[in-house]
This record gives structure tokens, sequence and C-alpha cells, in this order.
């Protein structure tokens, strides 16, 4: 399966989430912050990102902004995980660099599909 960074604060979230893609395969790579994110992006070069925009040292929009503008890292998908879901909030992700967003709750069905559409192996949800 996949390579897959999440950059994730809180700690249930990052816990379920990580057990989960795991059980399905995936290698999972987790940074508690943004800042760590970026260098664990910069070392690893994950296959995909899965990236909370509320983080603490750099949020997740500077991060979606560096690892974009940074050749090395500019072509790793990013899911944007957020508690954001009103009205404009995908756009502004979007145009922050993020590839795909997925509202919090997390809908693991809907996220897999997604990761599979960042992977180029199945069609987004």
């Amino acid at each position: 399966m996949a390579r897959l960074l999440l950059v994730e604060d809180t700690e249930e979230i990052w816990d379920f989430l990580s057990r989960r893609l795991a059980r399905r395969g995936h290698e999972i790579l987790l940074a508690h912050d943004g800042e760590g994110g970026v260098r664990m992006a910069r070392a690893e070069r994950p296959e995909v990102i899965l990236l909370d925009m509320n983080l603490p040292v750099m949020d997740g929009w500077t991060v979606a902004r560096t690892l974009k503008g940074d050749p090395q890292t500019s072509v790793i998908p990013i899911i944007a995980l957020t508690a954001h879901a009103l009205s404009g909030d995908r756009e502004k992700i979007l145009a922050a660099g993020c590839d795909d967003y997925h509202a919090k709750p997390v809908d693991f069905s809907r996220l897999l599909s997604q990761i599979d559409a960042a992977l180029g192996t199945g069609a987004a949800a």
C-alpha cells in the first residue's frame, strides 16, 4: 500500500486514523505539529499527506503553502483534515495548496476513497 504522513495534534484522531490506516496496509508516519510535518515530508517523501489545518507551532495553511512552494515536495498530494466546514472554507483550503478536503468528524470510508484518488488508484467520493 502507500506511505502516508499524518500531521495531527489531537491524540484521539491520530490514534484512530493511524491504527485504521495501518490495518489497511498503509505505512503511517506521524507528526504532531506543522513544523514537524514539514520536516517529515521533506525527509521521508510520503505518497500522501493528511494534514490537520489547526496545528501548533506552524498551522496547516502555512504547512500546505510551504510544501507546495518547495519543488521537492510540491507534487505530494495533501488532503486537509479540518473542522472548517463553512461555506467558502473548502475553496480557501484548496487555494492554500491542499489537493483535497475532508471535514471532521472523519468519515473513514470517504477518506479511504480520497486517499485512493490521491494515489491514482480509485475515484474520489
